[in-house]
């Protein structure tokens, strides 16, 4: 079975860790609705990173609290290019499946939808 690649990212107004595990629950259960046949158990592994200016706690933390308990996850920062989106929380899920690459669904909310406007607009 193939695995697919799909990224998302959202932004928090502040490094506050209920708005950052907030934030990343709204972004996986767009990702999940968007991408309709994803089960946590067909999710090979996901890979969150936050920005510099976020630190309040992980984001998986938001992924476990959804039931995603087996999927491995790993937490970093983004490297801090100057002039880029602040308090950014993105994520790269790993999912198994046999859906097509064109028709894999990646979500940008709030701010981040300046990061990939070509994504969001093709949806």
């Amino acid at each position: 079975m193939p695995t697919r690649g799909i990224r998302g990212a959202i932004t928090v107004t502040e490094d506050d860790p209920y708005l950052i595990l907030q934030a990343t629950r709204e972004l996986l259960e767009a990702i999940v609705k968007e991408n309709a046949d994803m089960k946590p158990e067909d999710i090979g592994s996901a890979i969150f990173t936050v920005t510099d200016d976020l630190a309040a706690t992980f984001p998986a933390q938001a992924a476990r609290q959804m039931g995603w308990s087996m999927v491995p996850m790993m937490c970093a920062r983004e490297i801090p290019v100057p002039g880029s989106l602040p308090k950014a929380i993105r994520v790269l899920v790993h999912w198994n499946t046999e859906t097509p690459q064109s028709q894999i669904k990646h979500v940008y909310l709030r701010d981040a939808v300046k990061l990939r406007p070509d994504l969001v607009a093709a949806q």
